[in-house]
């Protein structure tokens, strides 16, 4: 049952359209699907997803029929697809996204939007993913190593840090933020006895407040995307009215056409003038296939000459001479070339760095790709560098879809290497896509598949 308080501000919101958008709230919640163009580049026939739907505001996002199981399916594991709600899909394709950028995803977790912009900005771009809550963090991590991401620095602090590191250093800055929930009504009953008018008021503040402490992170001429899965304008439009207000560098502007296509303009709130809060975009599920959602686009003016800067030095650790020996030896016995990049350790966790960027003096969860450990002088490759180097090893056996031994593999067992490869460390590909590790030994590949991953 909806709320009562929540009826009331959507009827008159909506006007005539509230019996549509609430007899949409009673059908099933809708799950799309984005393709990973990191890892399946160019492809779009995915194997074993079925009948879908293309979405008209992406190339690379569909909705699958029918989608249960679709999380334990091997095109899932290797990466080559993420779940992720339609309206979500359509915030980070709100403006050209360019190969090459700097962006920040502010309040990243789970990780849909911060992939789809790693896949945007290429291995040339820099993605530093923000994730204020420790155990989100985590969670974080494990889609972008499941999704071959190599260009992202994780981190776990409060966007008031963010300033004290950064300074006009980004050419867009995510602004994802927590909020009511509203858009997730018909998928989560925990949003539905959550909400409250007091919530609400108490989630616009934190709102304003987290806008606050990015907008100096901004390039001039770059850009800030804000958005929630909440319909409240006071979540939403007044936020962004506000903001503006007080920060007169920037401006609202249009989102992409396609997606304007899908959504509806902003509102605005009673007793502002703002006409330009209509460029706003709101996607209501009886207007698309999807969940709720609002996006705000904004564009700082342009500032000559720029002041990127980072108000930090780094503080890392980098392995010693015999360390880099083994790391390196590992490499070019496994590899057909090796990634440049420079190494770090974190604890015994040895990373290779690809990204320009320094790395924060703490609470980094990913400074890059995580390739293992070094133990007794043995080099033990981590899930993450299979994932993200594993179409450049030696020995890889490639199982195609209903084989067998993909099915056992997911579930942690041995499975036959057949004549394919020889004794050693070597990635399983699915389709082509690297999925994961496992070594060989006497033409059986001895699972390395990390046990939390795995499917029951």
């Amino acid at each position: 049952m909806l709320p009562q308080g929540f009826q009331d501000k959507m009827k008159k919101l909506l006007g005539d359209e509230y019996p549509s958008f609430e007899q949409a709230l009673c059908a099933p919640a809708v799950r799309g699907v984005r393709i990973n163009r990191i890892k399946s580049g160019d492809r779009n026939d995915i194997p074993g997803l079925g009948v879908h739907t293309r979405l008209s505001y992406t190339e690379d996002c569909f909705i699958p029929e029918p989608c249960d199981g679709i999380g334990t399916t091997a095109a899932h594991h290797a990466g080559m697809i993420y779940v992720q709600d339609p309206g979500a899909m359509a915030t980070v394709n709100a403006l050209d996204v360019k190969r090459g950028w700097w962006v920040l995803d502010s309040c990243a977790s789970p990780g849909g939007k911060s992939a789809q912009l790693a896949a945007k900005i290429g291995d040339d771009g820099f993605l530093l993913s923000n994730e204020y809550v420790p155990k989100r963090a985590k969670i974080l991590v494990g889609n972008l190593e499941r999704l071959g991401v190599k260009n992202a620095l994780v981190t776990s602090l409060d966007t008031s840090e963010l300033p004290r590191l950064f300074s006009e250093a980004f050419d867009l800055v995510l602004c994802d933020a927590p909020c009511s929930g509203e858009g997730m009504f018909r998928k989560n009953d925990e949003a539905i006895s959550g909400w409250s008018k007091e919530n609400v008021v108490a989630c616009a503040e934190r709102q304003t407040e987290i806008l606050e402490n990015l907008h100096s992170l901004v390039k001039g001429g770059g850009y800030l995307l804000y958005s929630t899965c909440t319909y409240s304008p006071e979540e939403n439009e007044l936020v962004i009215e506000r903001f503006l207000t007080e920060h007169e560098e920037f401006s609202l502007v249009p989102v992409r056409d396609t997606l304007c296509a899908v959504t509806a303009d902003g509102v605005i709130p009673e007793g502002k003038t703002r006409d330009d809060l209509r460029l706003c975009r709101r996607f209501y599920p009886h207007i698309s296939p999807g969940e709720g959602q609002f996006i705000a686009l904004m564009k700082k003016r342009e500032k000559q000459p720029n002041m990127q800067t980072i108000l930090y030095k780094e503080a890392t650790f980098t392995p010693n001479r015999t360390e880099e020996s083994i790391i390196k030896r590992f490499l070019s016995d496994n590899l057909t070339s090796v990634p440049e990049g420079r190494f770090i350790k974190q604890g015994e966790c040895v990373s290779i760095i690809s990204h320009d960027c320094p790395v924060p003096p703490r609470s980094v969860f990913m400074p890059g790709v995580m390739l293992g450990e070094i133990r007794k002088g043995i080099f033990h490759p981590h899930h993450h560098f299979f994932s993200a180097y594993g179409a450049l090893m030696k020995r890889a056996l490639n199982l195609k879809y209903g084989d067998p031994r993909v099915k056992k593999y997911l579930r942690g067992e041995e499975i036959d290497a057949g004549d394919e490869i020889t004794d050693g460390w070597c990635v399983i590909c699915y389709e082509g896509v690297p999925l994961a590790g496992g070594k060989c030994v006497g033409g059986r590949i001895k699972n390395h598949y990390p046990k939390g991953l795995r499917n029951n």
